[in-house]
């Protein structure tokens, strides 16, 4: 074995980590794959033998990267976030899924944090997410963004503040928050508008990410209370036989794939048993791009 491929195999061994930092840092799954290959190329040119703690200098290495992502995009950005905004989903098949994996997918980034993260500035979500996510020392977060230690440390805790006031608690059981998805997919498929009322929060938001005109009918929206909503998902009924429960960043979401092409993926946040928020990914080009599980088709 070269040298190159004794890299490699120490690359491979933090790639899943690395690949964690970006998504959480972009929101996006193809950026943060290309974030990483950049990381790997940048190791490449490097060479492993001067670093003595790879796994760290991998780390800042993707952060930095992710970083000149963030402030490119920003700097592009006309205006600011649209708040129909839903970033891409990682969705896994729900059946099957054992105790030890259950615990894995419910320690991934939900999409609700993911939005608000959307919101703050690059230097706040880089602190934020390599330090309260990560544990990543200030003292070696500050080079990266060019400022002291303390200074740093104050960026993360603006973010800290955003990210508390905002993201919702959801219930943590899978269980529980796979019946309120089926109740809410049973009163769909049955045309049960009463039913569908009684699974959803009275203050229930639905954010529908569409990025264009879906089948020439739905654009991006958000909509807001149980009402509006039911009369959203009746309205669309009609796919629900084509829809599914599945994890969706940890927590049960839906997927809906007539005749094998997606329509929308859905991240949902449950508590008390009824549905307090719906994240609608429906924008063809970005669904097409998205690693669905075949057992999702």
């Amino acid at each position: 074995m070269n040298d190159t491929e004794l890299l490699a195999g120490r690359f491979e061994e933090h790639r899943e980590r690395l690949r964690a930092v970006a998504y959480r840092m972009l929101g996006s799954v193809t950026e943060a794959e290309d974030a990483v290959q950049e990381a790997w190329l940048r190791l490449g040119r490097t060479g492993g033998d001067e670093i003595r703690n790879l796994g760290g200098w991998l780390t800042t290495v993707t952060g930095r990267v992710c970083l000149d992502l963030l402030r490119s995009r920003t700097a592009r950005r006309e205006q600011p976030i649209d708040e129909t905004f839903v970033p891409d989903p990682v969705v896994r098949p729900l059946s099957g899924t054992d105790p030890e994996q259950g615990a894995v997918e419910a320690d991934s980034v939900g999409i609700a944090l993911l939005i608000v993260l959307e919101t703050l500035e690059p230097d706040e979500r880089l602190a934020f997410v390599l330090h309260d996510l990560f544990a990543v020392p200030f003292d070696d977060i500050a080079p990266i963004v060019e400022r002291g230690a303390a200074a740093t440390r104050q960026l993360a805790s603006r973010a800290r503040r955003r990210v508390q006031g905002a993201t919702p608690s959801a219930d943590p059981d899978l269980g529980r928050q796979r019946r309120a998805v089926e109740a809410f997919l049973a009163a769909s498929r049955d045309g049960d508008f009463d039913a569908l009322l009684a699974v959803l929060h009275p203050d229930v938001v639905l954010r529908v990410d569409s990025g264009a005109l879906v089948r020439g009918a739905a654009a991006s929206k958000v909509l807001r209370g149980a009402r509006a909503v039911a009369e959203g998902a009746f309205t669309f009924r009609q796919f629900s036989a084509w829809s599914r429960p599945v994890l969706v960043n940890g927590t049960v979401g839906v997927v809906t794939v007539p005749e094998g092409r997606p329509l929308s993926v859905s991240a949902l946040t449950v508590v008390d048993g009824r549905i307090t928020a719906m994240y609608i990914l429906a924008d063809p080009d970005r669904l097409g791009r998205l690693d669905l599980p075949a057992e999702t088709r």
